[in-house]
């Protein structure tokens, strides 16, 4: 990494800049780089737990595991939601209380389990009965709760299809559970990634508690509703009133669940995306006839390099330029890799400067979520997304 020599262009005078955002402006990179603001991380902890009130929150370290992150969440009094045995060994080594850590991934492998059990960790999430079955025997006595499978097509990504049970299996599961000295403990669900609006919880939130109801009939003395994650960041709408939107999901539940249960919260990608910027640059403008009316705009980041939420065009990030302030027009974004699928937005163009061309550098907002753990070890030899903490 050099500082860039010379007077900048005037990025900021064109529109605020978050301190991750102007810290990219300001450094050239020799690679793309996620500049994360661990303060913005705080701060929106901070902003998510007065608005859910007494609900514990559970970070999803899958978005952003950077230990700096992580030991801040910790000393903050954080719980995590660990998905493997090496993102529970992370949230220890960041100063996390075992009992602060629920393994949330209902597809465990049977030693992790046990290790999980053996440092103290109690609370396991499960969808099927081979794995209450792995649960039990490898974590006598722990608390579960089941996973339902639950529907919200208005979430950007939907995540209703590879995890959870239909409701009828959840009161099995329930049974299944007690009858191998676990403690079922309660429900949880996953209202889908980036749903942009508090009031689209209210349909899922109708299924869980018809799912609760039932349970409450079978003579389940549930006390936990794990609400999972959700919690949208700011891609193409500015940022989120993260407080405003939490005491929303909370009011939703609250008239739907009496009494109100104890609420376990994991925010992911609405703890740390906002905190999060990507400097990358252009590698190549061009057309692909002389009447195409989209450019292709080739980057030195793509879907294999920290961009792999733009599959399906499902996340759309935000992106600044130097030459910013004039006149655009629609571009086909895509990576740099020699793979066809490397493209990122291609259905719906984006709008860049005319003259923008190889060289200028573009800088990707909110994006400190899913971009650096889910970049390749290096395909077609680009180097993995680079991390600063700031």
């Amino acid at each position: 990494m050099n500082a860039i020599a010379g007077a900048l262009p005037c990025l900021s005078d064109a529109v605020a800049l978050s301190r991750a955002e102007a810290y990219a402006h300001r450094q050239r990179f020799d690679y793309p780089t996620l500049v994360m603001e661990c303060d913005a991380v705080l701060r929106q902890y901070q902003a998510l737990a007065r608005g859910l009130g007494a609900a514990r929150i559970h970070y999803a370290l899958k978005a952003n595991p950077m230990p700096q992150i992580l030991t801040r969440l910790a000393a903050a009094g954080c719980g995590f939601d660990a998905a493997s045995r090496v993102e529970i060994e992370a949230c220890l080594a960041a100063g996390a209380a075992p009992h602060n850590i629920s393994f949330g991934n209902t597809i465990k492998r049977a030693s992790d389990i046990a290790f999980a059990f053996g440092q103290g960790v109690r609370l396991f999430a499960a969808d099927a009965a081979e794995e209450l079955e792995k649960i039990a025997r490898h974590a006598p006595g722990a608390q579960v709760y089941i996973r339902l499978l639950v529907d919200n097509p208005q979430a950007d990504w939907p995540l209703g299809r590879k995890f959870g049970c239909d409701p009828a299996m959840a009161l099995d599961l329930l049974a299944l559970a007690r009858a191998l000295g676990l403690q079922p403990v309660g429900l949880s669900f996953h209202v889908g990634s980036q749903t942009r609006q508090a009031r689209m919880w209210a349909g899922v939130l109708d299924q869980v508690a018809q799912v609760w109801q039932g349970a409450q009939a079978r003579g389940f003395a549930l006390s936990l509703l794990n609400i999972g994650g959700g919690f949208p960041a700011g891609h193409g709408t500015g940022a989120v009133d993260a407080e405003s939107y939490a005491a929303e999901v909370v009011s939703l539940i609250r008239q739907r669940f009496h009494p109100m249960p104890d609420l376990l919260a994991e925010p992911g990608r609405g703890l740390v995306a906002e905190a999060g910027a990507i400097a990358a640059e252009v590698l190549l403008v061009s057309r692909k006839s002389d009447a195409a009316v989209n450019r292709w705009v080739y980057l030195d980041i793509g879907r294999f390099s920290g961009l792999a939420e733009t599959e399906g065009e499902a996340i759309r990030y935000d992106l600044l330029t130097d030459r910013d302030g004039g006149a655009t027009g629609p571009c086909i974004l895509a990576g740099p890799s020699c793979d066809s699928a490397d493209v990122l937005y291609e259905r719906q163009p984006v709008q860049l400067p005319l003259d923008l061309r190889a060289g200028d550098r573009v800088i990707l907002r909110h994006c400190g979520a899913y971009t650096a753990t889910y970049a390749s070890v290096g395909f077609n030899g680009f180097p993995p997304l680079d991390v600063v903490a700031i």
